[in-house]
């Protein structure tokens, strides 16, 4: 017996040394598996535990000898389910059990006992230890050792549960932070609306794997379901609902979110009505908020696991909904901003066709000043001209040839088009011509292999006295025309309708507002007597003389600007967080002055590991050297360069990190204090800086005036900031290029003026005049009524 005894006895020492190596479960129970198989000869062992309490069944985390179980077992079946309804050591001779009592075995012999030890922790039964006995029965040393090593496993297996439930959880967090940061990159990629409206509910499918995802936009008082993912069959794109006739249309009234769990809801009740296939079992929505206003709703559909949603889901799409709404927020300014710039387009443009009776002019604001907000290639205008329809402008081409080919080919087309009287649209995507009608397909297919066009709008010109002619823009982008640009194009069609017409009316009587009025100063002219009219004759003829022989100085007047003669903006060399500002707005620094600091961890742990193998590379260079091992110093040598090199190249991205002035100037930027912890990316803007010790004011001269003024011409400013105070200086360039402001087009002559005091700042406005050199008093004080004279004249018989 005294042998017996110590060949079962358990090394506590050991095992628990061994337990206290391996923090995790698995591990843990290897060793105890093990050493409950060593306490008898060819007998195996399996260590379960009870990895969840609310919902427990034994799961098999270690075997040892000849014995297979599968992972999960029914917690109340067979010979667990007495070790857990009693929770003491349980023995069973294999004689006394039907073989479903322990099914979850897989062995090849006869079991002769078996025997169960049950993992307690404060009367927490945590799992338990089984003893499989092929070849005697269990003996009384073999079951108190058996309660020795469980007495050892209880805690150990308890605290590696409590570990690893600890780690998952960690896990799970950095997965959602990892998984919300890529949400935030992924929405803030595009400010498209259409892209990110679709992309939103792509990734809420992905991130909550559901059935579906539903995104509801507000429109007026109602919500409208404008994109899905995945599927329902309960609603479709397009759907309208208004509060009380939906859950969407509930939240944009309530703005709180719902959480259905109960497939016999009766809100999802009347959802599935009429719908066998697809039916919605849980439901969670979500409104979409932008500073307390809501903006959308999204609903998520049954979860792909079959299992319902619960607060942690509510939880997640909550936050992703704040994501989702800051990217919206960024695209609906971005559409606002095109808006605005839609309308100064179309305003720019009634301005410019509404000013002026000259067809031409008329003409080239209509083909030209729309591409600015319609992505077209080419536009062009047709007028009927004595029944026939006749190209007159193309966008980007100042003077037409009719000989040439492919002016040709585009009114050839116009013509056809002229004749639907009827917009047409025509597009090309992989080779097909979507236009029902096999003679426009044709037409068309090798118009398009000429031009290298893919897409073709054409719009007629017309009001109520009749057909005028055809607008028409073309692309090699099938889809450039979306449907705010369709609308561009019809109030730019009924403007140029209006236009035109004045100005063929007006070409067809040119005399009728020059005649009139001369006619009626004759006739009071020859009704005065003599004498007077010989006074007025002489006082005219003295008046005249004075216009041509008494010379003044001539100034052109126009409105100035203070541009800065030197900007200079402020770049970030690689994308990262801005992590410290040190200048202000309106602050002075010198060049090479440190303006603000990015963040540079990255680059110091970077610097770091450099320097690190650098100096380990030098150190093995060395200890090759003192071994008189040339081959290896001189493999070590190559290294140190290598590490030199990435020091080098580290050195110059953690100064990258510091953003320097890279001029003398003053800080243009407006609260630019504020911009601490601003995600930049790579060459986006952080300040602007303002030389101001050279100042160059923009004074703008009519079209009809800037061929008076000449480089080095002295200039006066007077700046609405120091109306008392003139600037004088002097004209360095002329701009070559014109430019159009309100209905007219004016030069800019660039003005230089001293500014030694600092006292003129960029953006001052005000008025200018330089000088044009002296000239007779008639073509100073009449010289804009001659050439208007001249122009009328040269229009009617000029050559």
């Amino acid at each position: 017996m005294a042998t017996r005894r110590q060949t079962s006895a358990v090394p506590v020492a050991e095992i628990a040394m061994a337990l206290l190596a391996q923090p995790e479960v698995i591990p843990r129970a290897r060793v105890i598996a093990d050493q409950v198989a060593a306490l008898l000869p060819g007998a195996a062992a399996v260590v379960y535990v009870i990895p969840e309490q609310d919902n427990p069944e034994w799961t098999a985390k270690a075997t040892a000898g000849e014995v297979t179980v599968s992972e999960a077992v029914d917690f109340n079946a067979g010979t667990l389910g007495v070790v857990a309804e009693n929770r003491s050591l349980q023995v069973f001779e294999g004689a006394s059990l039907q073989r479903e009592d322990f099914s979850h075995l897989d062995i090849r012999r006869t079991a002769l006992s078996l025997a169960y030890a049950p993992l307690l922790v404060e009367e927490t039964l945590v799992g338990a230890i089984e003893l499989v006995c092929y070849e005697q029965l269990v003996p009384d040393t073999a079951l108190q050792s058996l309660e020795e090593i469980a007495e050892l496993a209880s805690p150990a297996i308890a605290t590696a549960l409590n570990y690893e439930s600890e780690r998952n959880v960690s896990l799970q967090s950095i997965s959602r932070v990892a998984q919300m940061y890529d949400l935030e990159k992924v929405f803030n990629s595009t400010l498209q609306m259409d892209e990110l409206l679709e992309m939103i509910a792509k990734k809420f499918a992905e991130v909550l794997k559901v059935q579906g995802i539903n995104l509801w936009m507000v429109s007026g008082e109602a919500v409208e379901l404008v994109s899905q993912a995945g599927f329902d069959a309960t609603v479709s794109p397009g759907t309208i609902q208004k509060g009380g006739e939906g859950i969407a249309g509930n939240i944009s009234e309530s703005g709180e979110s719902v959480l259905i769990d109960d497939p016999d809801d009766e809100r999802l009740q009347r959802r599935n009505s009429g719908f066998q296939d697809g039916a919605v079992f849980s439901l969670l929505a979500a409104p979409l908020m932008e500073h307390e206003d809501l903006v959308g709703v999204v609903e998520a559909l049954n979860r792909l696991d079959g299992l319902p949603f619960d607060e942690d889901d509510q939880f997640l799409l909550a936050n992703i909904c704040e994501t989702a709404s800051n990217a919206l927020h960024n695209a609906s300014l971005l559409e606002a901003e095109r808006k605005v710039e839609i309308l100064h387009t179309l305003v720019n443009v009634s301005q410019e066709i509404a000013s002026t009776l000259n067809q031409d002019r008329v003409l080239e604001a209509i083909v030209n000043q729309p591409q600015r907000v319609i992505p077209y290639d080419r536009g062009a205008i047709a007028l009927e001209e004595r029944g026939r329809l006749r190209l007159k402008a193309i966008s980007g081409t100042a003077q037409l040839n009719p000989s040439d080919p492919d002016v040709q080919r585009l009114e050839s087309v116009l013509r056809w088009a002229s004749g639907l009287e009827q917009q047409v649209h025509i597009s090309q995507r992989e080779g097909e011509i979507d236009d029902p009608r096999p003679e426009t397909r044709e037409k068309f297919r090798t118009y398009f292999e000429q031009t290298g066009s893919r897409g073709f709008f054409a719009i007629p010109l017309a009001d109520e006295e009749g057909r005028l002619g055809i607008l028409s823009f073309e692309s090699t982008d099938p889809d450039f025309l979306a449907e705010a640009h369709l609308e561009i194009i019809q109030v730019l069609a009924s403007q140029a309708t209006v236009a035109l017409r004045n100005a063929s009316l007006y070409r067809q009587v040119p005399f009728i507002g020059v005649l009139e009025p001369i006619l009626e100063k004759k006739r009071r002219f020859m009704a005065l007597g003599k004498r007077r009219r010989t006074i007025t004759l002489a006082s005219v003829a003295a008046v005249i003389l004075f216009l041509v022989l008494v010379p003044m100085p001539m100034r052109i007047d126009g409105e100035a600007s203070v541009a800065p003669s030197h900007t200079d903006f402020v770049r970030a060399d690689f994308d990262g967080v801005l992590d410290k500002v040190f200048v202000r707005e309106g602050e002075r620094v010198e060049r090479g002055a440190v303006l603000a600091q990015m963040q540079d961890w990255e680059q110091t742990a970077e610097l770091a590991r450099a320097q690190a193998k650098y100096n380990a590379a030098i150190e093995d260079m060395d200890r090759a050297l003192a071994m008189n091992d040339g081959a290896l110093a001189g493999r070590r040598r190559v290294d140190a360069d290598y590490w030199r090199g990435e020091l080098e190249r580290v050195h110059g991205r953690l100064e990258a990190a510091k953003l320097r002035a890279q001029i003398s100037g003053v800080v243009a930027t407006p609260h630019v204090e504020d911009m601490n912890g601003k995600m930049l990316t790579a060459g986006s803007p952080v300040m602007e800086l303002v030389d101001t010790s050279a100042v160059t004011v923009d004074v703008a001269i009519p079209e009809g005036e800037a061929a008076l003024i000449r480089p080095g011409a002295k200039a006066g400013v007077k700046l609405e900031s120091f109306p008392t105070r003139t600037f004088h200086g002097r004209v360095a360039i002329v701009s070559p290029k014109g430019e159009v402001e309100g209905d007219k087009r004016v030069f800019f002559a660039r003005v230089e003026v001293p500014n030694d005091d600092d006292a003129i700042r960029t953006g001052m406005q005000g008025r200018a005049k330089i000088n044009a050199g002296w000239h007779p008093a008639g073509y100073v004080f009449f010289r804009g009524l001659g050439i208007w004279a001249w122009s009328k004249v040269w229009s009617w018989f000029g050559w």
